[in-house]
């Protein structure tokens, strides 16, 4: 290990004067390109300089130790000599994770695709609950939301909602959303008081661009038609909405937000590819899903993830068996406890697999 951050040590300070190189600073894609991969290294250094700090500091504790000092002295070092211990031996447990191999999506923009599941007009209440929860949650990271497809109902919920989160690290931080959410409360359109359980799906994509996916234009059949509000009725008489089916696989997106039909197919073709590039990823995790299934789950959309109880005012992680009493601050997107528990498993579980 120590080995390699040498090595990594080494690369950032060729990269440090690379940057500063007029030559190179000339060439403004290059430059950016090795900013890009200084910046990636800057965390992996920083702690490894502070792990040589804390060894040196452990090695001139020992030597004044060697030279049998004073009680009171001996005392002071002995007590630092222990936190240089344990600072060395927790920088060496962040060195591990930082080594980790990343995720190449990590730092890409998300598609989010909401359902309402099981359970009616109120599991669609539930989606639009969940669509308003990750809006705020976003906002709160400083990234940038862009609806995609709506399909809304006549009581304020949603079929199908499909949105852009755009932000430094949105997929690292969303990719453990996909899956079953579960919802247990009183219904509003309940009169007599009872628990209902109802359920809605979120698929989180990493978006793909064009380079990602390559999608002949012949494997493409396009239909323009009206949009429409709930209960059907006509939003505009033009035929700006569009819906795209991909011929080979089957895969169709609509999109009809937008009043101009140019943009509701570049929207509808981000989704699109956004999906292609999601089933070539699944098609390889089943390929090596025997080497590993991590505890925070596969993505599988079938897989129940999260329950959300009102009357208890629970939200239980059912994957590493997470809970907090705290729904209302989570509804509101308060959602980076439960996400960095995830993350926490999901290096714990990587790590045994290098260890």
């Amino acid at each position: 290990m120590f080995n390699k951050l040498e090595s990594l040590e080494d690369r950032y300070e060729g990269l440090s004067k690379l940057i500063g190189d007029h030559g190179v600073i000339a060439d403004h894609s290059r430059w950016q390109q090795y900013v890009k991969a200084h910046a990636e290294l800057d965390e992996v250094v920083a702690a490894y300089r502070e792990h040589k700090k804390a060894q040196r500091g452990i090695e001139e504790a020992y030597e004044l130790l060697a030279e049998k000092p004073d009680d009171d002295f001996r005392e002071m070092v002995e007590t630092e000599l222990k936190q240089l211990k344990e600072k060395k031996e927790e920088l060496e447990r962040q060195l591990k994770i930082l080594l980790l191999p990343r995720d190449p999506d990590d730092e890409k923009n998300v598609i989010v695709e909401i359902r309402a599941g099981t359970g009616g007009e109120e599991a669609a209440l539930f989606a639009a609950d969940l669509f308003r929860m990750y809006i705020r949650y976003a906002e709160r990271k400083g990234w940038k939301c862009e609806i995609m497809n709506t399909s809304p109902t006549d009581l304020g919920g949603f079929k199908e909602t499909v949105f852009l989160v755009e932000g430094k690290g949105a997929y690292s931080r969303l990719k453990f959303e996909s899956g079953v959410h579960r919802v247990q409360r009183i219904p509003t359109t309940e009169s007599g008081g009872r628990i209902h359980t109802s359920a809605a799906t979120v698929a989180v994509l990493p978006e793909a661009k064009e380079v990602d996916v390559e999608i002949d234009p012949a494997d493409l059949r396009v239909d323009v038609f009206c949009s429409t509000g709930p209960g059907g009725q006509s939003v505009n008489t033009t035929q700006s909405a569009v819906r795209i089916t991909h011929l080979p696989t089957g895969i169709v997106v609509s999109c009809q937000d937008e009043k101009s039909q140019h943009k509701n197919k570049d929207k509808a073709m981000r989704v699109l590819r956004a999906r292609l590039l999601d089933r070539a990823q699944e098609e390889q995790r089943q390929k090596t899903a025997s080497m590993r299934r991590l505890q925070v789950g596969s993505g599988d959309r079938s897989e129940r993830v999260r329950t959300y109880n009102f009357p208890q005012n629970r939200v239980t992680d059912h994957r590493i068996g997470y809970t907090t009493h705290r729904l209302n601050e989570v509804m509101m997107g308060d959602l980076d406890d439960i996400i960095s528990a995830l993350l926490t498993v999901d290096q714990a579980e990587r790590l045994q697999c290098v260890i």
